[in-house]
């Protein structure tokens, strides 16, 4: 991994069945995570349909405005899996049967077995290089700065673990979690909102959630800097203890 000051990515899911609700997404949960971990910071996620012309145009937006672009689904057998078309277009490049992937797939199946609908999994933008994975065989790929990736989660989870040892990270992001308790958000909205104010670089966020019959509070404090985090950490924990003592 080559390391850099800050390193940004967007996801972009692609399917019908997504925005249908049929499939639930379990994949960009999963990426944002992975690269959290890693030191990239992302900063979009898009859900597209099955249509060429929305895939192209929302990888050639995201791709200008961040340093990776991840996208999962469509790269099946069937009709609908139009992935690796749109980006070919998006890029303006051409896309044919790859006898590299056309390889990966024959270490899965005989050749008898590789029929059209199968083959559709061969065909690559020019220029791009492959992204195996360990389950299927089947490739994704990486053309310029984006990284096509199955839809199935375990095949693209396979994939990103290919993919991560090559990419650029930054800093990693640092967090801490307060716990409000029971404190309404209400009540700390102003402080929180000045601890915020003072610390432009960082992420400060609250986070209630109802359960055991009550609402519950927390606040994540994020950012790259330990020290301010830590700083913030404590200047909010403060501000809670005297809301706290108020109430007494």
């Amino acid at each position: 991994m080559t390391q850099k000051a800050s390193v940004t990515a967007a996801v972009l899911v692609i399917g019908d069945e997504i925005l249908s609700g049929r499939t639930k997404d379990a994949n960009s949960g999963y990426i944002a995570d992975y690269l959290a971990k890693i030191g990239i910071d992302l900063r979009e996620m898009r859900v597209v349909g099955d249509i060429a012309a929305e895939i192209v145009d929302a990888v050639n937006a995201l791709r200008q405005r961040y340093d990776y672009v991840f996208t999962t689904g469509g790269i099946g057998p069937t009709h609908d899996d139009i992935t690796a078309d749109a980006v070919a277009a998006a890029f303006g490049v051409p896309i044919s049967e790859d006898p590299r992937a056309l390889r990966l797939l024959l270490e899965r199946m005989k050749p008898a077995e590789l029929n059209e609908a199968r083959r559709r999994m061969a065909r690559v933008p020019h220029g791009a290089e492959l992204v195996e994975n360990d389950i299927s065989k089947a490739p994704g790929f990486w053309i310029g700065n984006v990284i096509v990736m199955a839809g199935v989660p375990a095949i693209m989870q396979s994939m990103l673990d290919r993919v991560a040892p090559k990419l650029a990270t930054g800093a990693k992001v640092v967090a801490r979690t307060i716990e409000a308790g029971a404190l309404f958000e209400g009540t700390y909205a102003a402080g929180l909102g000045e601890v915020a104010a003072k610390n432009p670089e960082l992420s400060i966020g609250s986070y209630p959630s109802f359960h055991d019959g009550g609402f519950h509070n927390q606040i994540v404090v994020r950012g790259k800097d330990a020290a301010k985090v830590a700083a913030a950490a404590e200047a909010i924990e403060a501000l809670l203890s005297r809301l706290v003592n108020e109430r007494v």
